[in-house]
């Protein structure tokens, strides 16, 4: 396919070299003490009755250390002569089936065997209530059956909508256990309103359904878990507001203010909801405004969609530039039904398609107007959760030298390279 002209192909893409950035990275020694600690410490054991059904709620996200976590607040419910059972938490994710929402989970090392508890995935829901606007909340059947739910999950930013909840455990107890009907209603709320349905639909859960605590995963900017806490029900939504002040703090984020073409590895629904973070590349169908620094990127190319993803490559509709072995390996069901559940349909469209990561630049190159194509700007990241190392063109090599966080490394990559 003739898609560049010959003229195209001769000018020489700049060398990428390799760059260190320097985050705080604040990390927790030991995440099972800690998990144990924080229990032991909030008072919440009195609300775990001796034989009590407790619904622990998981869900689709890429957590650091999420399998021991999980396992550790099983093992003190047992401890404390409970009965836990894992709800799959994860609203519309795994094609909103049983099926797939039991493969999500153990693509993420939550299984029968792994944890010593029955895993459960089905996803009828119940309808609840309504908020004081009229917004209905459906609640997962499984888990309103027990006597007791606690859902753990990572407290970040969300990649769609800013308020004072945003991604987390207030999150996953209305989307994540809404499943597909409570993730679709919720969505029908616009982006400037969306935090504010979310919380009432969280105290609706709260005063409604027998949540009796929730545990809150901090991640620092190299993916790593920087601190994790218990919220009891009672406290969760002021507490919660007060971790995503944290987690803003944690971000990672890249350091060059200006980019011509960033070239992203891989996008995935383990590293994020929306298949790469828009926090990072100021890139959403759903918002234009962010509340950490965001480089101008005229053009992003995509090369790859994780395995974890399972097909489901949401957020590809936002890249300029695609390699064309992707398009084989998408579950498009999978897609189309995250996509139109968040009403976010322009995340699921196909990018133009190239045959190589060099032809995919040049077509990127092209398509931008007053170019300087002797100090072209170009970055490649693997996916917005790894930013420790990045590699740039030397275009950029000035920005370093006037950045304390950024270091310059001797490796060199060329295009097409793995990394």
């Amino acid at each position: 396919m003739a898609v560049l002209l010959p003229a195209d192909w001769a000018y020489p893409l700049p060398k990428l070299r390799r760059v260190r950035q320097q985050f705080e990275a604040v990390t927790l020694a030991d995440p099972a003490a800690r998990v144990r600690e924080q229990l032991a410490a909030r008072g919440v054991r009195a609300c775990v009755k001796p034989g009590a059904r407790v619904a622990v709620g998981v869900g689709s996200r890429g957590i650091a250390n999420l399998p021991l976590i999980v396992r550790t607040v099983l093992d003190v419910l047992r401890e404390w002569g409970a009965e836990p059972f894992i709800v799959s938490a994860m609203g519309s994710h795994g094609n909103g089936n049983e099926a797939g929402q039991r493969e999500v989970l153990a693509g993420y090392g939550i299984t029968e065997a792994a944890m010593g508890v029955p895993v459960v995935t089905t996803t009828e829901s119940v309808l609840l209530g309504h908020t004081p606007s009229g917004v209905p909340v459906w609640f997962d059947k499984a888990a309103l059956a027990a006597d007791l739910i606690v859902p753990i999950n990572r407290i970040k930013l969300h990649t769609d909508f800013i308020g004072p909840l945003q991604s987390g455990l207030c999150k996953m107890l209305v989307i994540g256990l809404g499943n597909q009907q409570g993730c679709t209603t919720i969505h029908d709320a616009p982006p400037a309103q969306f935090a504010a349905v979310l919380e009432a639909a969280a105290r609706v859960i709260l005063a409604q359904a027998p949540v009796g605590f929730g545990v809150g995963i901090l991640e620092n900017a190299y993916d790593r878990t920087a601190d994790i806490q218990v919220l009891p029900a009672a406290s969760l939504i002021a507490e919660e507001k007060a971790l995503v002040q944290r987690a803003t703090g944690l971000m990672p984020r890249i350091m060059f203010p200006d980019i011509d073409v960033l070239i992203m590895r891989e996008i995935g629904k383990d590293v994020s909801g929306a298949g790469f973070d828009p926090n990072i590349v100021g890139r959403s169908s759903a918002r234009d405004q962010f509340t950490v620094p965001i480089p101008a990127i005229r053009r992003m190319v995509l090369l790859g969609v994780t395995p974890q993803s399972h097909g489901n490559g949401i957020g590809i509709g936002l890249f300029d530039v695609m390699l064309r072995e992707i398009f084989p390996t998408l579950d498009l069901e999978a897609i189309y039904t995250n996509a139109v559940a968040c009403r976010c349909i322009a995340d699921a469209r196909i990018p133009l398609m190239a045959d190589s990561e060099e032809e995919a630049v040049r077509i990127a190159l092209k398509s931008c107007r007053g170019l300087d194509y002797e100090h072209l700007k170009i970055v490649r990241i693997k996916n917005t959760l790894s930013l420790g190392e990045i590699e740039v063109s030397p275009a950029l090599f000035p920005v370093i030298e006037q950045t304390p966080q950024l270091t310059l490394l001797e490796e060199e990559a060329g295009y097409g390279a793995k990394g």
